[in-house]
Order: C-alpha cells, then structure tokens, then sequence
C-alpha cells in the first residue's frame, strides 16, 4: 500500500509540475511577444504587416501544442480513438488466441 502511494504521489507531482511548467511557458510567451509588439509599434509607422506577427503566431503554435500534451486533448487521436484502438487490439488477441485452441 505503500508503495502505491508514493506513485500516486509521484503521478501527482509530475501533472503538478507539467501544469506549472505550461503557465510559466504562457507567461514568458505574453511578456515576450507583448514587449516585440510594443516596441514595433513604437518603432514603426506602419504595424500591421505579417512579419511583425511571425514570432507571435509561430510560438503560439508552439504554445498550442504544449497546452495540448499538458491538458490532454488531441484533435486527432483522442481518448474516444484511443480507447477504441486498444478494445480492438483486445478482441483480435482474442481471436487469434480461440483460433489456435
């Protein structure tokens, strides 16, 4: 038992840590592009072109991908895929195994 609840003390602190670790991310992600945005507003008479926003859109995806690992939604492979997958894998073992009996 209590090997048990170190792991799910061990579980815990790593989603702790994986969480924390996507808000610090989001943080720097906001100081950083608003200061680049800033400063080339201020800079610039002309803001609205594209490659002012690369840095933002680029990051962001990046940003996207990580809440994505962190709070576990995947638009391709979801849980529903996921769990779908695994059952057939389950019952073709089954299968196979019968067949050899």
């Amino acid at each position: 038992m209590e090997n048990f609840d170190k792991e799910k003390f061990a579980r815990a602190k790593k989603r702790v840590e994986e969480i924390k670790s996507f808000y610090i991310h989001l943080a720097v992600y906001l100081v950083v592009n608003g200061f680049i945005l800033v400063s080339i507003y201020i800079n610039s008479d002309s803001f609205w072109k594209w490659p002012h926003f690369v840095t933002l859109f680029g990051w962001g995806i990046g940003l996207f991908f990580h809440a994505a690992k962190v709070f576990g939604f995947n638009i391709l492979f979801g849980k529903n895929w996921e769990e779908r997958q695994i059952q057939k894998y389950i019952e073709k073992d089954k299968k196979d195994i019968d067949k050899y009996r």
